[in-house]
């Protein structure tokens, strides 16, 4: 969200129903942990150094469910699924050149890219102490191939062989470029999984997985996962054991407010939000922040519904809103504003922009009038204070969490500039489980989302663009955008190497977005990371880029495991 995805800000699939404490009462020390008997509060434990808080996503309740397979769950937007699973491979977003060998030793692709066999790592176990195999990986994919509700990759597998340690994947088209998604597809074991006849929509309470922690307790406001005594012990400690951070709590925490203070009184050491007030909170000695710049944030104008699947509107909606005060004032300064209408995360894919999408410039502040003159030459006309076609106004709200502060800010700031211009959007704040309930399924007029992070620039347009994402699960392609012209592109980009051959098929791609407006950028967008360095040494940073920083599913577990306790 699996699509690997460098969160930010959480969705749930459960109905929000219990509150947490507020700021002040956080401050104060009452930041109630799991209500199980003898537990002790996260301040409590904090105290105790192996025990590391983690949070990435606000929220109020927690749903009991470890199902690997269902990326919009609770359990994994909060940065917890990839300590109990693990994938094949994974990738330092900050750093997009480094690989790291998980379950996997290395892999070689087949002819033409149509094929990819992983060496599969022995002398690991899953956490009930049956060994790991290549049996269990050729079953994961060809569980996803069974089951499109689970391959959240849309990746298409045609068929999976083994050999000794060897498995080989085979796929209707080349898929060089799709390594990243291949590879961080978590791996369940067979002998649990083959029992499980709706993988995707399954809850699972009791998770064998061989990652590095094991579940613990839980409860709907918090939950907590125990170092696994065997585990085989990560590329940096193979044979290892048991990692250096003893204990892993996860609390249910309600807004970002509560998470700055929950971080400024040390009962939270390692967050992945965009808090403002952040000065206080690095000014204290041993605590860090690092802000990668990762992805593009967008707003997804609803390609099915009345009036965002007008490109008219698109264009005047992409002309009003102030991108300047979007990146000042709901983001902050934490975020600069994105360029170019292609939607690529530049300068860091500068060299994958085509010479003909480079004009595609956004504008940095409100064009008015321009986003007026737009519509007007499209036959619209202002009635009422807002503009008709055919006796239908463009009115519609952009839905978004009210919790996610920054992200409500920016939908008033752009629905105020949009209005300006005759447009009648409002922000219309939900709860996180509705909004990712409203997302998955499509049911919205406009709605803003962070972009998938990703090592090329094949990976963000295919989760923006391949039709094979709409389904009633979706974790990408949120727009509902079917376009078999745009899929071909995909498809062929699938095959490139070279920055030139991609260069060949990004081109149209990058042109239909830059012209099309599927997707609206807005800002380019942070891997947020705060952090407790005195409790816990080891975290990211500029100077050592190792991974991007932000808690979360997959690529939370390669910064959980360079940590140590003070």
């Amino acid at each position: 969200m699996k699509r690997l995805t460098i969160r930010r800000r959480g969705v749930t699939a459960a109905t929000v129903a219990a509150t947490l404490a507020t700021a002040s009462a956080i401050a104060a020390g009452a930041f109630a942990g799991p209500a199980t008997a003898g537990s002790t509060s996260p301040s409590a434990r904090a105290a105790a150094a192996s025990t590391l808080v983690m949070e990435s996503t606000t929220t109020s309740t927690i749903t009991d469910n470890f199902n690997p397979f269902a990326p919009q769950s609770p359990v994994y937007l909060l940065g917890a699924i990839d300590l109990v699973y693990e994938p094949l491979l994974q990738f330092d977003i900050a750093n997009p050149s480094k690989v790291y060998d998980f379950l996997a030793t290395g892999y070689s692709w087949g002819a033409g890219g149509k094929s990819i066999t992983f060496r599969i790592r022995g002398g690991v176990k899953w956490s009930d102490g049956q060994p790991f195999t290549a049996a269990d990986v050729a079953f994961t994919f060809n569980l996803l191939k069974a089951n499109p509700a689970a391959n959240s990759n849309g990746l298409p597998i045609t068929n999976v062989t083994t050999a000794g340690n060897a498995v080989t994947i085979s796929f209707s088209s080349a898929q060089y470029t799709n390594l990243q998604y291949i590879a961080t597809q978590f791996i369940v074991p067979q002998h649990v999984w083959s029992s499980i006849s709706s993988p995707a929509t399954a809850t699972v309470t009791n998770p064998v997985g061989t990652g590095p922690y094991l579940t613990d307790t839980f409860t709907p406001q918090g939950f907590t996962l125990k170092a696994n005594p065997n585990y085989w012990g990560g590329p940096w400690n193979v044979g290892g054991g048991a990692p250096a951070v003893k204990e892993v709590e996860f609390p249910a925490i309600a807004s970002n407010s509560d998470v700055l203070a929950a971080l400024m009184n040390n009962s939270l050491h390692y967050a992945g939000n965009f808090v403002t007030g952040l000065d206080a909170f690095t000014k204290q000695p041993g605590h860090s922040v690092w802000f990668a710049p990762v992805q593009t944030n967008t707003f997804y104008p609803n390609l099915n519904r009345w009036p965002t699947n007008q490109l008219a509107v698109r264009q005047a909606v992409s002309l009003a809103i102030n991108r300047t005060a979007i990146s000042k004032q709901g983001e902050s300064g934490l975020e600069p504003v994105a360029t170019n209408a292609s939607g690529l995360v530049l300068p860091t894919f500068q060299q994958f922009l085509a010479p003909s999408v480079k004009k595609y410039t956004l504008s940095p502040t409100a064009q008015t009038a321009a986003a007026e003159k737009v519509l007007e030459n499209a036959g619209y006309k202002v009635k009422n204070g807002c503009f008709e076609l055919n006796g239908k106004a463009v009115k519609f709200s952009i839905v978004d969490p009210s919790t996610y502060t920054d992200y409500a800010e920016d939908d008033k700031l752009a629905a105020q500039e949009m209005q300006k211009a005759h447009i009648c959007a409002t922000f219309d704040g939900l709860s996180v489980p509705a909004w990712s309930s409203d997302i998955a399924t499509g049911n919205f007029q406009m709605m803003q989302h962070w972009a998938q992070t990703s090592i090329s620039p094949y990976v963000l347009y295919d989760n923006w663009l391949d039709s094979k994402l709409i389904t009633n699960n979706r974790n990408g392609n949120f727009e509902g955008l079917n376009s078999p012209t745009v899929d071909g592109y995909l498809h062929k980009l699938g095959t490139a190497l070279s920055v030139a051959d991609q260069l060949k098929y990004l081109a149209p791609i990058e042109q239909y977005v830059a012209t099309n407006l599927p997707v609206i950028s807005t800002v380019y967008g942070a891997s947020f990371m705060e952090a407790n360095t005195g409790a816990f040494t080891g975290f990211p940073s500029a100077s050592n880029p190792y991974e991007s920083g932000s808690p979360n599913s997959p690529t939370g577990e390669v910064v959980v495991l360079h940590l140590k306790p003070r």
